[in-house]
């Protein structure tokens, strides 16, 4: 198919000029290489394109109507072929990302932001999915999970570091409860619940301790389906929350909100961006990784 393409390159452009020698310079091969080209298009066409004498060239019928057809579709071809090169050069793609919205604010919007700015021609699509969902089945390019829950047929980068969550409430909260020591305590409080829609349930908060695991469901007033608005409700005085420990940080420096059973919280494996092993990976793509990966 190359060879096919090279040869009609070459009689178009013996064509346009009306001379070997010009057309030979003009796509920089020999002339005998250029004068074997179009003999080999002839066989395989079994007629004659072109009429040689010793002061010009021109085309003949058969050679003239396969200048006016074939030529400008060539040109196309070959426009279209260039401007896919451009892509190589400059990158470009709209990709879809799902994630929960923790790891969209704190983690992946603020790397990907330079990453938009220096390439206006790539775009972003970030779908925020508190579920399992299959990446492949759901039409998304990539997705972010913690490192431990990421299948075995993906490939998994590294986005952050290592994380845990953080036992919090308002100050106001504490002032006639006692203070919990240990995570079973939880169960005579107030907790604000997170509902997760893989499981169909609330998430039941896990501790680690001396290499002792726990998960605890916990009950109260108000349950949501969102991280920020559970933060939100502590805050408020609604009871206790389990949030990612980034989250209640400024606000337990500000003396908003009073930290509990810090020792039991355990750090996690990092938050992972992964994609199917299969993706076929673009300049673009890569360089969506490589702005995200944790350094």
């Amino acid at each position: 198919m190359a060879e096919s393409l090279d040869d009609l390159m070459a009689f178009l452009t013996v064509a346009r000029e009306r001379s070997f020698t010009r057309a030979a310079a003009k796509l920089g091969i020999a002339q005998p290489t250029l004068s074997q080209n179009i003999r080999a298009l002839e066989e395989r066409l079994g007629v004659r394109l072109l009429v040689r004498t010793t002061r010009n060239v021109s085309p003949t019928e058969a050679g003239q109507r396969l200048l006016q057809t074939a030529g400008p579709r060539l040109e196309e071809i070959t426009a279209e072929l260039d401007s896919l090169k451009e892509l190589r050069d400059k990158p470009a793609g709209t990709f879809r990302i799902s994630a929960i919205d923790f790891t969209v604010d704190y983690i992946l919007w603020p790397k990907l932001m330079p990453l938009l700015q220096k390439h206006p021609d790539i775009r972003i699509e970030i779908a925020v999915d508190y579920s399992m969902t299959d990446i492949a089945a759901g039409g998304y390019d990539a997705g972010i999970r913690l490192g431990g829950v990421v299948a075995k047929d993906m490939i998994a980068v590294p986005i952050s570091g290592a994380s845990r969550f953080a036992v919090v409430a308002s100050p106001d909260y504490f002032e006639n409860r006692q203070i919990p020591t240990v995570p079973q305590d939880l169960t005579e409080h107030i907790c604000i619940n997170l509902r997760l829609p893989t499981y169909g349930n609330f998430y039941a908060w896990e501790f680690e301790k001396d290499g002792r695991e726990l998960r605890v469901r916990v009950d109260g007033q108000v349950a949501f389906n969102g991280i920020f608005q559970i933060l939100n409700a502590a805050l408020a005085g609604y009871g206790l929350a389990y949030v990612p420990e980034p989250m209640a940080a400024p606000h337990i420096k500000a003396g908003r909100l009073r930290r509990v059973l810090e020792d039991w919280c355990p750090y996690w494996e990092p938050y992972h961006l992964y994609y199917p092993t299969r993706r076929q990976s673009s300049p673009a793509f890569s360089l969506l990784v490589d702005a995200v990966r944790h350094r």
